[in-house]
């Protein structure tokens, strides 16, 4: 019985050290990957919501037994709780300055990788009511303007781009996230505001987004890392698999996220 007891003690601590499944799910998931269970908690980019929401109901599905909750927010927050000791299993960040400050802390497991790239759009309300066709609008007299906090990454890559335009602004607020800035204009208490192309497609019919050439010069990478005291290691690192897998790409592609 001891000898069952040891044999069983070693097959369940090499599972969580085996190589990844080379995708998160389907009929081609590892023997290994099947077995997961538990619950696997995500710290993502608030942008991210839409996209991951979707995976991770697709990874529940996959493997029956296994529950992927989310906790969605500014990335330099998040990176803060876990720093904190905050219990997650996977960081996904809106920028690589945000997962620097987790990987400083020593928080990561191994390095990080680059899933996706972002860009910048100009949202305004249905029908662009302000006629907004250029990032230099935004400095019209009158016109109400909310803003990313400096350090979120959009807020970052929003002052990157009118850095680039040689332009400022007095935002009327800064928002803690980017849902936050595109709600800000959803409800009428600002006239416009700089998101990510993807929020502008999630939000579908209640905005407007209008494209602008300097967003290309504020691009944002997207870098996901497994923690390094993630309670559900093995579940973890096949729900990273996914995001990186074909199967991920395509989800991401479809809400308007670049390719890394």
């Amino acid at each position: 019985m001891a000898a069952l007891l040891a044999a069983a003690g070693c097959s369940s601590s090499s599972s969580d050290d085996s190589p990844p499944a080379s995708s998160g799910s389907g009929a081609g998931a590892s023997a290994a990957a099947k077995k997961l269970s538990g619950t696997v908690t995500v710290f993502a980019a608030a942008s991210l919501k839409e996209s991951f929401t979707t995976l991770g109901k697709r990874f529940e599905a996959a493997h029956p037994g296994t529950h992927v909750t989310f906790n969605f927010g500014g990335s330099d927050t998040l990176a803060a709780g876990i720093t904190a000791g905050a219990p997650a299993d996977v960081f996904a960040a809106a920028s690589a300055k945000t997962m620097k400050t987790v990987t400083d802390a020593k928080r990561a497991s191994g390095t990080p990788a680059t899933f996706a790239r972002n860009q910048l759009e100009i949202v305004t309300l249905p029908g662009n009511p302000e006629k907004i066709a250029s990032l230099k609008d935004l400095t019209r007299p009158g016109l109400k303007v909310a803003l990313c906090d400096k350090a979120v990454p959009c807020g970052a890559a929003a002052r990157k781009a009118l850095d680039a335009a040689g332009l400022k602004l007095t935002p009327v607020s800064y928002e803690q996230d980017v849902k936050s800035a595109l709600t800000k204009v959803a409800l009428k208490e600002a006239d416009a505001s700089l998101v990510y192309r993807t929020d502008v497609r999630a939000a579908g019919g209640r905005v407007y987004g209008v494209e602008f050439p300097e967003s290309a010069s504020a691009l944002n990478a997207y870098p996901i890392a497994l923690l390094k005291d993630a309670p559900n290691r093995a579940a973890a690192r096949e729900f990273v698999a996914l995001v990186e897998s074909a199967e991920g790409r395509e989800v991401l592609d479809g809400a308007g996220f670049l390719r890394p």
